[in-house]
């Protein structure tokens, strides 16, 4: 079988294709360049053209999977092995048995042998060459290797390619469902499964291109923390002056947006890693969300999407992107090549953090723009991984609702939280590095009643951490959540700062306020362990009678 044969062996050839007189085998595109997946795309139908920023950006459509599926996400629990050991168990890495595996690899195997043709990627995860790792993508679709080609990176040398043994390797049989999924106890008929000892990743049954990058990502945090390097969702960029800043934040916190600075040069817009030699990309590429996209507010994203970049559920408008039209998902993304960023920084290599920014989008209106942290609240807020989900953004959410996500990435660690909390308090601590927390969410009140904190507000909160306003300023202490922020900034209002100041009922917004620090309260208990430190006393304050005021 040639997928057996793609599988165990290196690709020589930029094209293969075999045929006999019974039987023709499918044609293999492998490595294919930007203008020829262009030409395919087109040829086989896959989306539709549109137009922007004088050029033509292809543009496809996901269907009912606008989203990952981390309902449908699974380990294979080989007994007696390293990963059972370390791995993770339970709703974020779900157990698969080998035999369930090997069933849904021959499915997916026997179907890319009876197609006309499919796709292979070679390519590489992590900019740093200590702990890279070879990837090969297997895919039914042109697009599909698009969106790869744009996400990992690439080898400057043919001959690399040329004798290439992945490390992993991961088939996307994307148009095929699991039909046997209840025999086989899982939750739907989509599958996304990962053998770590068989180096070997199945997705069946969504389209959704993130699938494939967050698949590799969740194999990344769990090599890179056994080798004592911290894996993060964060994105990262450095000043004039060498100094690299991480930006730590869950989706609709604005992470993307605020790492990428006219200042500033672009390391990395999603995904890293911090070893003894500093910060490093594991990506090749960006993978932005479009929703309310301007030029105006987000002018270097704006300009990336041009030639090579490739649109994932945007709506048009005679043929151009409508990114203010959500009615086929609040999750419209495109990806580019980083070096679609004009300030992007190559080798996407930068210096151990100065300034490390967890973002927060605060629905219930009640946290500052900004507040410095203590090296506690620093471990406090990084286990948390605190932001809030709004009415529309996701089914089933009426109001607002409060998300805690484990080290601002907990639907991709594939250890204990505490394994990387651990590591990143030793980094931080060796580092001294600076850790502030930003609210990108609301004021003047919640979700419903007050007003977004505007990106450019954002924006000059961000750089009087740059510029060091923020250490010679005066801070005052939240009562409640006793995070220190600034009472005035050069660029920002003074009523801004103090988000009580911005509200006209100051009662509800004490009511608020303690609502959120229950939430607060009750999600960090399930971290209190007599192996770790407890960062309890560095949440929001109470005592034996009840909270304080």
């Amino acid at each position: 079988m040639i997928v057996r044969n793609i599988l165990s062996h290196s690709l020589k050839r930029r094209l293969i294709h075999t045929n006999s007189c019974l039987n023709q085998s499918p044609t293999i595109f492998y490595n294919l360049s930007y203008s020829e997946l262009f030409t395919h795309e087109s040829m086989n139908n896959e989306g539709e053209i549109m137009k922007l920023n004088n050029d033509e950006i292809y543009s496809i459509d996901t269907g009912k999977f606008t989203g990952r599926s981390p309902k449908d996400k699974w380990i294979v629990k080989n007994i007696n092995s390293e990963s059972e050991k370390n791995i993770w168990w339970g709703d974020v890495n779900q157990p698969l048995s080998s035999e369930i595996f090997d069933t849904l690899y021959e499915k997916a195997k026997h179907h890319f042998d009876s197609l006309d043709n499919y796709y292979v990627y070679d390519g590489y995860c992590g900019s740093n060459p200590k702990s890279q790792k070879k990837v090969r993508f297997i895919h039914e679709l042109a697009w599909q290797q698009h969106f790869v080609k744009n996400m990992f990176i690439e080898s400057e040398k043919q001959t690399t390619i040329e004798n290439f043994n992945p490390d992993f390797t991961i088939m996307n049989a994307c148009s095929i469902i699991n039909e046997e999924w209840k025999q086989h106890n899982l939750n739907s008929e989509v599958a996304i499964a990962f053998n770590i000892e068989k180096k070997l990743g199945i997705i069946l049954g969504t389209w959704y291109g993130g699938e494939n990058k967050k698949g590799m990502f969740s194999l990344m945090n769990y090599w890179l923390p056994l080798n004592n390097i911290m894996s993060m969702h964060c994105s990262a960029n450095i000043g004039e002056d060498g100094d690299t800043a991480l930006f730590f934040g869950l989706s609709g916190t604005g992470k993307t947006t605020l790492s990428v600075d006219s200042k500033r040069q672009l390391i990395g817009d999603d995904e890293h890693g911090w070893d003894d030699d500093g910060i490093f990309n594991l990506e090749g590429g960006c993978y932005a969300k479009t929703i309310n996209l301007s030029e105006k507010n987000e002018p270097f994203i704006y300009k990336a999407i041009r030639k090579n970049a490739l649109l994932e559920n945007v709506s048009q408008e005679n043929q151009v992107p409508d990114f203010y039209n959500t009615s086929k998902t609040e999750n419209g993304r495109v990806s580019y090549p980083i070096d679609h960023i004009d300030t992007y920084y190559q080798p996407q290599i930068g210096d151990h953090p100065k300034n490390i920014i967890f973002l927060t989008c605060d629905a219930f209106g009640v946290l500052p723009p900004l507040s410095k942290l203590n090296s506690g609240q620093a471990m406090y807020y990084f286990l948390n991984g605190y932001t809030a989900k709004v009415a529309g953004t996701e089914r089933g959410i009426n109001g607002v609702e409060a998300t805690f996500s484990s080290c601002f990435g907990e639907a991709f660690l594939t250890l204990h939280p505490l394994h990387y909390a651990e590591l990143f308090q030793k980094k931080i601590d060796k580092h001294q590095s600076n850790i502030y927390l930003v609210n990108t969410g609301w004021t003047r009140g919640s979700y419903g009643n007050g007003t977004r904190i505007s990106i450019q507000d954002t924006r000059n909160c961000i750089h009087s951490i740059f510029s060091g306003e923020i250490e010679s300023t005066e801070l005052k202490e939240d009562k409640i959540f006793g995070l220190k922020f600034p009472v005035e900034l050069s660029t920002v209002s003074k009523e801004i700062c103090n988000p009580i100041e911005t509200w006209d009922n100051k009662e509800e917004y004490y009511k608020t306020s303690l609502k959120l620090a229950e939430m607060f309260h009750e999600n960090y208990k399930k971290y209190i362990s007599p192996n770790f430190t407890d960062y309890s006393q560095y949440g929001p304050k109470i005592w034996k009678g009840g909270w304080t005021r």
